[in-house]
C-alpha cells in the first residue's frame, strides 16, 4: 500500500512538474534573401527562408566578421525601391524581445564595399552604422530589447545616401518580461540597445554561449577580452560550477562567470575605457564571481566601482555579499553620460586586487510615440489607390523614427491622444495615376492637401466636406469629373480651393460661392461643365445633377409604364382570341351556326323566286 502511495505521488509530482514547466519562447530566425530553409552550423541553428516579409532584392552575401552567421544570401534595397524599406512580420506574441540584426556586404561588382544607414525598430531608431562598421565585429550586428505590444514587429533600414542598405539576417527572441530592468523608469516606453558585451579574461568568444543555458536568456554575444591594456591585469579561469548564475530573469550563462580579470601590483586598479554617444544614458551591468581560492574569508577583498569618476559602488566585497565563492553577483548602475567616453573603474580599498567577470553596457533609448492606426491604414490605403511611386516608400510608420518622415506626408504630436497625426498632403507633381479613395476622410487632422499637377481621376469623394480643419485643397491639373460635391461647402475652415483645369460639370455649390465673399481663394476655371457663379457659364439652360438624376428616373418611369400597358392589352387580346376559338369547337355551337346558314340560303333563295297570293292558293282568313 506504501509503495502504491509513493508512486501515485511521483506520477502526480511528474504531472505537475509538466503542467507548471515554462513553455519555450517565440524564436523566429530569417535568413534574408535565402529561398529555402538553412541550418547553419556548429549549433545547427535552423534560419526560415526570406518570403513575404519586405521588397528588395535578393543577392549573395559576403559574410563581414565571424560573429555573422554562416549565410549565402542577403537582401538589399537599392534607393529607387524607396528611403525607408522594413520586414513586418506578422503573428509575434505580445512580449519582451531580444531584436537583432546582421549586416552583410553584396557579393557582386559594381557595389559599395560598406553600406551606411540607419535601424529603427518599432518607430525608433536605435543604430547609424558608421565608417569601418564591416572591419568591427562587434559593429557587425545591431542589438536592441524591446517590448512587441501590437502582434507584429517592424524592422526598417532607412537609407542616408551611402549605399545601398543591405541585410543578412534577423533574429528575434522572447526573453524574460523583467530582463534587465534596470529601475522606475525601466518598461514599454524604453528600449535598450546593446552597446557591448565583454566576457572578461576569456580568450575565446562565447558565440552561442547561451545555447546550453535557459532559453529565455536569449542568445547573446560576448566579446572575449583578454586585457584591459598597459598590463594592468591578469587572467584566472575554472571549471567549476557557478551558483545563482542562470536565475531569472536574466538566466546568464555559468561559463561567464568562469573566466576574470585581476589587477596586478604595477596597476593596482581597473579600468575600462568605451566610446559612447554623448548626452545619452547608459544602463551598467557588472558580473562578478570570487573564483580566486587565495580569497578565503570576508574582507580579503574590497573594492569600490567609480563611473566615469563617480562612486557608484562602494566597499564591494562579494564573498560577503554573494555568502560563498563559485557564486553569481550582478551589479546595475543607469548613468547620465555627457562626454563621449565612458570609465569603469574598479579600485581597491582593502585587501588583494580588484577582480571583474563581465560587463554589459546598454543605451537607454525612449521609444517613439506611434502614429495613430487609423491614420496609418487611411495613408496605405491612399498609397494603394493614387499608385503611389516605389520611389516614395511610405513603409513603416509614416511620422518616425523623426529622423525619417514619409515624403510628402507633414506630421504634428497630438497631445491629448498621445499619437502622431498627419496635417499635410504635399504630393503634387508626382505622377500619381490612381483615384482619391474615401479612406481619405480618416485623416481627420489635415489641415492641407496638395494633389496638384497629377493623373488623378474619378470623382471628388463627398467624404472629404468631413475634414473639419481643412483650410486648403489643391486638386488642380488632374482629371476629376462629376459634380462638385455640396459637403465642400459645409468646411468652414476652407480657406484655398483649386479644382481648377479637370472634367467637372455642374453647378457650383451655393455654400462654396457665397464664400467668396469672405475673402477665400477658390478657383473653378478649365471646367467646362461647371457654372453658377461669376466667371463661369450660366446655369439657366442647365439643369443640377440632381434635376437630371430625376429626369432621367421619371422618364425611366414612364417607359416601364408604357410597357406594361402594351403587355396588358397584348394578354387581352389573347384572351379573346382563346376564348372565340373555343367557342367554334362546341357541338352546340356548330348546329346553331350550321342552322344559321340554312335560313340564310333559304332566304336568299327565296328573295330570288318571290310569288303572288293567288298563285299559292286561296288564303286563310
Amino acid at each position: 500500500m506504501l509503495r502504491f502511495i509513493l508512486l501515485c505521488l511521483l506520477i502526480h509530482g511528474f504531472l505537475f512538474s509538466l503542467s507548471s514547466a515554462r513553455p519555450l519562447p517565440f524564436a523566429l530566425r530569417i535568413s534574408c534573401g535565402a529561398r529555402n530553409d538553412v541550418h547553419t552550423p556548429p549549433t545547427n541553428t535552423p534560419w526560415f527562408k526570406d518570403f513575404a516579409y519586405t521588397g528588395g532584392i535578393p543577392a549573395n552575401a559576403t559574410r563581414p566578421s565571424f560573429i555573422s552567421p554562416p549565410l549565402k544570401t542577403l537582401r538589399y534595397f537599392p534607393l529607387y525601391t524607396g528611403p525607408e524599406n522594413c520586414y513586418i512580420i506578422n503573428r509575434v506574441p505580445r512580449g519582451h524581445y531580444s531584436v537583432r540584426i546582421f549586416f552583410g556586404l553584396v557579393n557582386q561588382n559594381n557595389f559599395d564595399t560598406e553600406p551606411l544607414f540607419d535601424v529603427s525598430v518599432e518607430g525608433t531608431q536605435f543604430c547609424s552604422l558608421k565608417s569601418g562598421w564591416s572591419n568591427n565585429d562587434e559593429q557587425t550586428f545591431a542589438e536592441a530589447l524591446v517590448f512587441l505590444t501590437d502582434g507584429s514587429a517592424s524592422i526598417c533600414f532607412h537609407s542616408t545616401g551611402h549605399g545601398d542598405p543591405a541585410i543578412l539576417a534577423i533574429e528575434i527572441l522572447q526573453i524574460d518580461e523583467k530582463a534587465y530592468d534596470f529601475g522606475p523608469n525601466w518598461g514599454e516606453g524604453v528600449i535598450l540597445r546593446t552597446a557591448t558585451r565583454l566576457s572578461c579574461g576569456d580568450g575565446k568568444p562565447k558565440f552561442d554561449a547561451d545555447s546550453h543555458g535557459n532559453h529565455w536568456g536569449g542568445d547573446r554575444f560576448w566579446t572575449a577580452i583578454k586585457t584591459f591594456g598597459q598590463q594592468s591585469d591578469r587572467i584566472i579561469s575554472v571549471e567549476n560550477s557557478i551558483k545563482q548564475a542562470s536565475i531569472s530573469p536574466n538566466f546568464y550563462p555559468e561559463a561567464l562567470y568562469r573566466s576574470a580579470l585581476v589587477s596586478t601590483d604595477s596597476q593596482p586598479e581597473l579600468t575600462y575605457v568605451m566610446d559612447v554617444d554623448p548626452n545619452r544614458n547608459y544602463s551598467i551591468w557588472l558580473h562578478f564571481a570570487e573564483i580566486d581560492g587565495s580569497i578565503r574569508n570576508v574582507g580579503q577583498r574590497i573594492f569600490d566601482i567609480l563611473i566615469n569618476g563617480d562612486v557608484a559602488f562602494p566597499n564591494v566585497d562579494i564573498l560577503k555579499l554573494t555568502g560563498g565563492h563559485y557564486t553569481a553577483l550582478v551589479l546595475n548602475s543607469t548613468v547620465a553620460v555627457n562626454g563621449r567616453t565612458l570609465t569603469i573603474t574598479l579600485q581597491p580599498k582593502e585587501g588583494s586586487y580588484a577582480i571583474i567577470n563581465a560587463i554589459e553596457v546598454f543605451e537607454v533609448v525612449s521609444a517613439e510615440v506611434k502614429t495613430s492606426p487609423n491614420e496609418v491604414r487611411a495613408l496605405r490605403s491612399l498609397k494603394k489607390a493614387l499608385a503611389l511611386p516605389v520611389r516614395l516608400g511610405w513603409n513603416g510608420d509614416p511620422c518616425v523614427p523623426q529622423q525619417h518622415p514619409w515624403s510628402g506626408a507633414d506630421c504634428q504630436y497630438d497631445k491629448v491622444g498621445n499619437k502622431w497625426v498627419i496635417d499635410g498632403l504635399g504630393l503634387d507633381n508626382q505622377g500619381l495615376t490612381g483615384f482619391l479613395p474615401n479612406e481619405t476622410s480618416q485623416l481627420r487632422h489635415l489641415q492641407s492637401i496638395n494633389l496638384s499637377g497629377n493623373s488623378i481621376h474619378g470623382p471628388i469623394p463627398a467624404s472629404l466636406g468631413t475634414i473639419a480643419k481643412l483650410e486648403v485643397l489643391d486638386l488642380s491639373y488632374n482629371f476629376f469629373n462629376g459634380s462638385i460635391p455640396e459637403s465642400l461647402g459645409q468646411l468652414t475652415s476652407l480657406r484655398t480651393l483649386n479644382l481648377n483645369g479637370n472634367s467637372l460639370s455642374g453647378r457650383v455649390p451655393a455654400a462654396l460661392g457665397a464664400r467668396l465673399l469672405h475673402r477665400a481663394s477658390f478657383n473653378f476655371t478649365d471646367n467646362a461643365g461647371l457654372c453658377g457663379i461669376p466667371g463661369l457659364p450660366a446655369c439657366g439652360p442647365h439643369l443640377s445633377a440632381g434635376a437630371k438624376i430625376g429626369i432621367a428616373f421619371g422618364a425611366l418611369i414612364i417607359f416601364l409604364l408604357i410597357i406594361t400597358f402594351a403587355v396588358c392589352c397584348w394578354k387581352r387580346r389573347q384572351n379573346i382570341l382563346r376564348a372565340q376559338n373555343a367557342a367554334r369547337a362546341a357541338p352546340y355551337a356548330k348546329a346553331r351556326t350550321q342552322l344559321s346558314r340554312d335560313i340564310q340560303m333559304t332566304m336568299h333563295h327565296n328573295q330570288g323566286h318571290t310569288r303572288t297570293p293567288n298563285e299559292n292558293g286561296r288564303l286563310i282568313s
